[in-house]
């Protein structure tokens, strides 16, 4: 540990006599002049590690005799001559404290400079706490200033001296902290561009270059502090901060921090346009160069990988040329932007690997979407339908609209368009009804009891025979089905076309109703007949 020496303070502590009769306060006062007197003369015969355990020591006794100092200028217990003596003889320790640490500072900046980097991480410390030190040395040498304000007493030449210390030390921090921003982004490049085997070393030196700039922030926010209570200028040590640590105080909300930050990035970006603007141009020209070379590759992509699919050899469905399709000319585009990107300096391997993150990341976030993006991938692999085709599936029934690889879109027969998750179909049933190229029209008809069923089946034979869109191959059928309870049952089935179905279903329905008619053939329908049987009773 490194400490402040005092010894100068000390012996005027030693001079101050104490009247008979005092108060708490001055006694207390009284008795931690007597404790530093005496860490005083021992500090003067001590060497080593015990002269620096003393040295704090005595800081600590001087602490707490300002303390003491401070709760007597508010109270007003003391005589003001004794509490100006005693302010006084502050000043002169904070004077001779002031020189002493930052000689200290000097020396071991020096020694840091010079020393290994797995030193310098010990060196540091005792730096960081000569540094504290020295902020609290200013931040009492302002104090004692205001006490003596608060006493009647105005030292305009301490006040003139400590505003050219506080001033000449802001400036001196805000270049050292400017000075290690910098070396912390040149060593961050280092660090990323560099192999593994010198990972290590720069990890180490960009670790000691961050404390020595966090140490630089906390001693600079320390002494700006101080300066706004002298009402010294402090806008641009505050947009400094701001820049270097991005925290965003209230500070921030002052007129002049404000313009000054703005006045500094606009500078900044001038100042850039002027350095980069010719080299960033003719990137952003290859860039857009690449982009429009790489949209046209897409479509003729788009336009190979078409013509390739609806080959009759592969016999994709729909589905898969479209998907095909898709995916062919957005890799291609894919592809084209990251070379663009690529020429215009970004490092697409942070890149590619962020992608790879945020995809474990989505993936877990979207694993419904995940569901349904494999169950849209095995309906393009087992095609049960494609576009065009009447299906029910997913609960819904209409005319597959169009498909992704996420959803399905059905347009219902009464034009309405419901959008079906994959993962839903692919877990239900699916009916395909026009998938096949034929179909069987399944029609059922019933005749009276009392009417000739010969002549019945006749009538049904010809209606079904004489329809154009009835195929002759195969054979419909049509046969007497079942004996009901009140009708015979005849089961018409005729084999069609999938597009004339519900041609067929109607025209053979509507006829076999004209003809039954005609033929005068009846169709039962259910109906019961009520029986009212009349009771007479016997007269008593």
């Amino acid at each position: 540990m490194i400490a402040l020496a005092i010894s100068i303070a000390g012996s005027a502590f030693a001079e101050q006599e104490s009247p008979p009769s005092i108060s708490k306060t001055e006694q207390a006062i009284a008795a931690v002049n007597n404790e530093i007197k005496q860490l005083s003369e021992s500090l003067e015969q001590a060497s080593g590690d015990e002269r620096d355990a003393i040295q704090l020591q005595l800081f600590q006794k001087n602490e707490a005799l300002r303390e003491q100092l401070s709760s007597a200028i508010k109270r007003d217990v003391i005589p003001k001559k004794q509490l100006i003596a005693q302010v006084k003889i502050q000043q002169k320790y904070s004077e001779g404290a002031t020189a002493y640490l930052e000689e200290k500072i000097k020396a071991l900046n020096e020694a840091i400079d010079t020393a290994k980097d797995d030193e310098k991480l010990s060196l540091l410390n005792s730096y960081q706490e000569l540094q504290h030190y020295l902020d609290s040395v200013y931040e009492g040498r302002w104090q004692n200033l205001n006490w003596l304000k608060q006493l009647g007493v105005q030292d305009k030449v301490a006040e003139a001296t400590l505003s050219d210390l506080v001033a000449s030390r802001m400036r001196l921090l805000s270049a050292s902290v400017e000075y290690f921003n910098q070396q912390v982004g040149i060593v961050d490049k280092q660090v990323t561009a560099s192999p593994e085997s010198e990972k290590a070393t720069l990890q180490l030196s960009q670790l000691i270059i961050k404390q020595r700039l966090g140490i630089a922030t906390d001693s600079l926010r320390s002494l700006i502090t101080i300066a706004d209570k002298m009402g010294i200028e402090t806008s641009e040590y505050k947009r400094l901060i701001f820049e270097v640590t991005g925290n965003i105080t209230h500070d921030i909300l002052n007129s002049k921090v404000i313009l000054s930050i703005l006045s500094h990035w606009s500078n900044s970006a001038f100042d850039w346009i002027g350095q980069n603007a010719p080299q960033q141009l003719f990137q952003l020209f290859v860039f857009a160069l690449i982009l429009l070379v790489a949209r046209s590759l897409a479509k003729l992509t788009r336009k190979v990988v078409a013509k390739a699919v609806t080959s009759k050899n592969l016999k994709f469905s729909q589905l898969m040329q479209d998907f095909f399709v898709s995916m062919s000319g957005n890799i291609v585009w894919v592809i084209g932007i990251l070379i663009g990107l690529s020429q215009i300096g970004l490092n697409l391997a942070p890149v590619l690997t962020g992608f790879g993150i945020a995809g474990v990341i989505v993936g877990f976030a979207l694993q419904d979407t995940l569901s349904n993006f494999a169950a849209g991938m095995m309906l393009l692999i087992y095609r049960p339908f494609d576009v065009g085709d009447f299906v029910y599936a997913g609960g819904v029934d209409g005319k597959v609209s169009h498909m992704s690889l996420v959803n399905t879109t059905i347009r219902t027969f009464d034009n309405q368009i419901i959008i079906v998750p994959n993962s839903k179909i692919w877990g239900d049933v699916i009916k395909n009804v026009t998938h096949e190229r034929i179909r069987r029209v399944d029609m059922v008809f019933g005749i009276g009891y009392s009417d000739d069923l010969l002549q019945a089946e006749a009538v049904l034979i010809d209606i079904i025979t004489s329809h154009p869109s009835v195929l002759r191959t195969p054979e419909p059928m049509i046969k007497v089905h079942t004996l009901n309870t009140s009708s015979v049952d005849f089961i018409v089935r005729p084999w069609v076309k999938t597009e004339d179905y519900w041609d067929v279903y109607w025209d053979v329905t509507k006829e076999v109703k004209l003809r039954f008619d005609r033929e005068g053939i009846s169709i039962p329908f259910p109906q019961q007949d009520v029986h009212l049987h009349m009771v007479q009773q016997d007269a008593k």
